[in-house]
């Protein structure tokens, strides 16, 4: 479902990014093949100095759709950014790479806590974020990042998801997970 990054993928991922619906929600934005294949180097690049986490999207075939990051990586924390290509949405991939990706962050990496930024504009991501069980609204238990998010012309709110809700969420929803990873 996730993998590592990997620059045979630029093609199909570029091609996915710069659609409209897309490309407006995407962090690292490129308008050329050439500046994508640059700027998923220097991707790359800065996962293997710690600064990020990044991993492709893959669809039940192993095409990549998309891709999960976990951007500006402070004291085991960071910030979630994901994007799918317009033909995946509403099919369940963005849930499965996140289930995925959690894993890896809070079991193999050990990050404690995942932030999110929604625009407070964006209502429907907000609720969306909201009916997640193990994920806080966090504005006010996090006030020095909840500001420093809000320094430019949008404004945000900043969710959290910590480690040990994740952790009791996944125990509840699916013990079986649980075990194996404890046991690893």
């Amino acid at each position: 479902m996730i993998k590592h990054r990997d620059l045979s993928e630029c093609h199909m991922l570029f091609d996915l990014m710069v659609d409209p619906a897309v490309f407006p929600f995407v962090r690292h934005k490129a308008n050329s093949y050439e500046e994508y294949l640059f700027l998923t180097k220097q991707i790359i690049e800065a996962e293997q100095q710690g600064e990020l986490i990044s991993r492709t999207i893959l669809d039940e075939w192993g095409n990549p759709i998309g891709t999960i990051n976990l951007y500006d990586l402070d004291q085991q924390t960071g910030f979630l950014g994901t994007w799918i290509g317009t033909p995946y949405h509403g099919k369940g991939y963005n849930q499965l790479a996140k289930d995925a990706f959690f894993n890896e962050m809070f079991f193999e990496k050990q990050i404690q806590t995942i932030f999110m930024r929604i625009n407070q504009g964006n209502i429907r991501s907000q609720k969306a974020a909201e009916k997640i069980p193990f994920v806080e609204k966090a504005n006010e238990k996090w006030p020095e990042i909840f500001q420093r998010i809000n320094t430019g012309e949008k404004s945000y709110h900043l969710y959290e998801i910590e480690r040990d809700n994740y952790l009791l969420h996944t125990m509840r929803e699916r013990p079986e997970t649980i075990e194996v990873q404890l046991e690893a």
